[in-house]
């Protein structure tokens, strides 16, 4: 595997622990609809979030968060939509960011972006 998604699937394992530390119920990993994948779907009590991890080793070109273009936001709403169908949700949705710059396991900065965008569904 290459060391890009090496550092992905890291990144994704330390967002996963820390939500459910927080108490979220993690649903759905690397979830796919169309060419879409959907990182993390999970519960925050009753709202259903869309989860995008975004990893970098440093932030020498930019955060890790300035990399989620509006093109993958459409992409995030159109696999939203399929999902929502999918568990016939009606409650509460909402899109978070979670941004980690990845040294190794021990050392890395995270930060949650909750309600980063909201596509007016």
């Amino acid at each position: 595997m290459a060391a890009h998604n090496d550092l992905g699937k890291a990144g994704e394992a330390i967002a996963r622990k820390k939500l459910e530390a927080l108490g979220y119920r993690i649903l759905a990993t690397n979830w796919r609809y169309r060419r879409t994948e959907v990182d993390l779907i999970a519960m925050d009590g009753p709202i259903l979030v869309f989860i995008e991890v975004k990893t970098r080793s440093s932030a020498v070109y930019g955060q890790p968060e300035e990399f989620i273009t509006p093109r993958k936001e459409a992409l995030l709403t159109s696999a939203a939509h399929a999902y929502i169908d999918l568990l016939d949700h009606e409650d509460e949705i909402r899109f978070d960011f979670i941004s980690i710059i990845y040294k190794n396991e021990q050392d890395y900065k995270l930060e949650h972006f909750k309600d980063a965008f909201f596509p007016g569904l």
